[in-house]
């Protein structure tokens, strides 16, 4: 969408041999630690477990709480009312029903084949606060999990299985979390060429959408955002670079986060942009999102980009929620994005109802949408040939490519199976870049990130605003591998994603039954306003 890089950037899925998946659960130290009243829940187990199964005994019935906000069920699992053997069992017997099989989502490429165990393990552990405790976490398949193969969808990865976990899957175990499982997304996460298919991926295969399995799930992060939506799993983690969040979140009817860049560490995540790649949260909730930004942000020696969190920043991006309002917060309306009537009756609903409940609104507020696309095209082809270069190098895998040259050489030679819908004009633009001290790239990242970051801080400062409010994406569309995703499509996420600046997306309602989803994206380093925001619209009455 737009250049074809944008939207779609990180993501994966596909049926792995998971023979191989060691997860070492780690107990929950300070890092993992929250006050009492966090919630508790999580599983993870073999496919082939039906959904009544577990030993324990439970005063409530798991399969109860399988729907319920990631926070209600961690709640439940740290005083015993459930287990996580029992919400794991009762995720992997949705797995069998609603992923597998015709009709089903394809949100997973591969679940642990020791999550009932892994479960186990961690209900022996509840009761000590952890923010995760036993919940079953969705992990997208372009970050590194120990002992299984991080793919990028790609069959030219299908033996890339990392001797480490990345940092967020480190802080995941550390709150006794369950990795659960990894998702499919958008092969490369939607940047190996300027006309894909979202949710597709060689190895993998087509997710499909969470919510209506007619529809494309959007990119890349589409496994994730559509597991979430279709109930399959407590949370999960997705990437974006442009758009991979929030546009599968939106369309999949559920909340999606991305970060300030720099909040949460990229170590151990298949990048493409050193200057846009984020992790975040896609959960049912705007307050499982903050659960979750406050487990996986933070500083990391292994991502120079984490330094630049300010000094004394609070992690804890729970605390806020409890006061938050929209009362006196001034909302700032973004219309240059274009979008239909349809769009727009739904979101002027939501803007009156957050006009009822205090908040002021200026409407309209101007803001450069487009001036800086072919620019970031040119920041993130250079960057991504140093950085795909830079992981492969740290990945070594005999028989596997070990630069962008011979990944494109692979696909080359593989085809029919790699390539049956769409190439890898982006593959072969990047390999034709010639490295980070290039005059062209530095003027381009420079003029990008001018445009996008004045945008914002000029409109924010202009009008003395909180956030800055649009929908974020167009209604889910209909797959079509001959055209790939349509060029008419309309979002809201390139000025954030570009600017590397925090953004929010969470449901609003529908568009002809399926969902859109509602924008609030600020400045940098205002993530806990953007959630707090979002928290007190979630709160509002249908």
């Amino acid at each position: 969408m737009g250049t074809g890089t944008s939207r779609l950037l990180m993501g994966s899925g596909a049926s792995l041999c998971a023979a191989s998946f060691v997860i070492a659960i780690a107990a929950c130290g300070a890092d993992g630690a929250k006050p009492s009243s966090t919630p508790p829940d999580g599983g993870g187990g073999d496919t082939g477990v039906p959904a009544d199964a577990g030993t324990m005994v439970e005063a409530g019935n798991p399969l109860d709480y399988l729907d319920k906000p990631l926070r209600d069920q961690v709640t439940a699992l740290e005083k015993g009312v459930i287990t996580s053997s029992g919400l794991t069992s009762g995720y992997l017997g949705r797995l069998a029903t609603r992923d597998k099989g015709d009709g089903g989502v394809h949100a997973v490429i591969v679940t642990d084949p020791q999550a009932m165990a892994h479960a186990s393990a961690l209900d022996a552990e509840r009761g000590k606060g952890a923010l995760l405790q036993g919940a079953a976490i969705f992990v997208k398949d372009n970050i590194d999990t120990k002992g299984i193969a991080t793919t990028a969808g790609s069959l030219a990865m299908a033996n890339n299985v990392p001797s480490d976990d990345a940092y967020v899957v480190q802080r995941i175990r550390a709150a006794q979390g369950l990795v659960f499982a990894k998702t499919n997304l958008s092969e490369w996460a939607n940047f190996r060429s300027t006309s894909p298919t979202s949710g597709w991926s060689s190895l993998g295969g087509q997710t499909f959408d969470g919510r209506n399995t007619g529809y494309d799930p959007c990119g890349s992060s589409s496994g994730s955002a559509a597991g979430v939506a279709a109930g399959l799993a407590s949370a999960a983690l997705g990437t974006e670079t442009n758009g991979s969040i929030v546009c599968p979140s939106s369309v999949n009817g559920v909340v999606g986060f991305k970060p300030t860049v720099g909040l949460v560490s990229r170590a151990g995540v298949i990048p493409i942009s050193a200057s846009q790649d984020t992790v975040g949260p896609i959960t049912r909730t705007v307050g499982d999102a903050a659960r979750m930004l406050s487990v996986i942000s933070g500083p990391d020696a292994n991502d120079p980009a984490t330094q630049n969190i300010p000094q004394g920043m609070s992690l804890d991006f729970e605390a806020p929620l409890a006061n938050a309002t929209l009362k006196g917060k001034r909302l700032g309306v973004v219309v240059a994005f274009d979008f239909g009537t349809d769009v727009m009756n739904v979101f002027n609903a939501a803007i009156a109802k957050m006009q009822a409940a205090g908040a002021v609104i200026v409407n309209p507020v101007a803001l450069d949408t487009s001036s800086w696309e072919q620019n970031e095209l040119t920041m993130l082809l250079t960057e991504f040939k140093v950085g795909i270069n830079a992981y492969l190098a740290a990945h070594p895998v005999p028989g596997q490519p070990t630069t962008l040259a011979d990944l494109i050489a692979f696909d080359q030679a593989h085809a029919s199976t790699v390539m049956p819908y769409f190439g890898q004009e982006l593959f072969t633009q990047a390999q034709a870049t010639t490295g980070l001290s290039d005059s062209t790239y530095v003027t381009a990242k420079q003029a990008a990130q001018q445009a996008t970051r004045g945008g914002i801080d000029g409109a924010v400062s202009a009008n003395n605003l909180d956030a800055l409010v649009s929908p974020t994406f167009d209604p889910a569309w209909a797959i079509d591998y001959t055209t790939g995703d349509p060029s008419t499509l309309h979002g809201d996420e390139g000025p954030p994603a570009v600017a590397g600046y925090p953004h929010l997306t969470m449901p609003m309602g529908q568009v002809n039954g399926l969902p859109v989803g509602i924008s609030f994206f600020g400045t940098a380093w205002h993530d806990a306003q953007m959630l707090a925001l979002g928290y007190a619209f979630e709160q509002l009455p249908p």
